[in-house]
């Protein structure tokens, strides 16, 4: 029964930290996608102003 409960808590410490791992990756994306659709406004934005 030991082995076991220490399975099952070493699964739910790798099934956490690829969570957090996925977790960083999905905020960077987030950010990145602001930068870019930022980029875009602006170039939108300078297109429109120039005419």
């Amino acid at each position: 029964m030991k082995s076991f409960l220490f399975c099952a808590f070493l699964a739910g410490m790798v099934l956490l930290q690829s969570c957090n791992a996925v977790e960083a990756i999905f905020k960077a994306g987030m950010w990145w996608a602001f930068f870019l659709v930022g980029i875009v406004f602006l170039g939108i934005f300078l297109l429109l102003r120039r005419k």
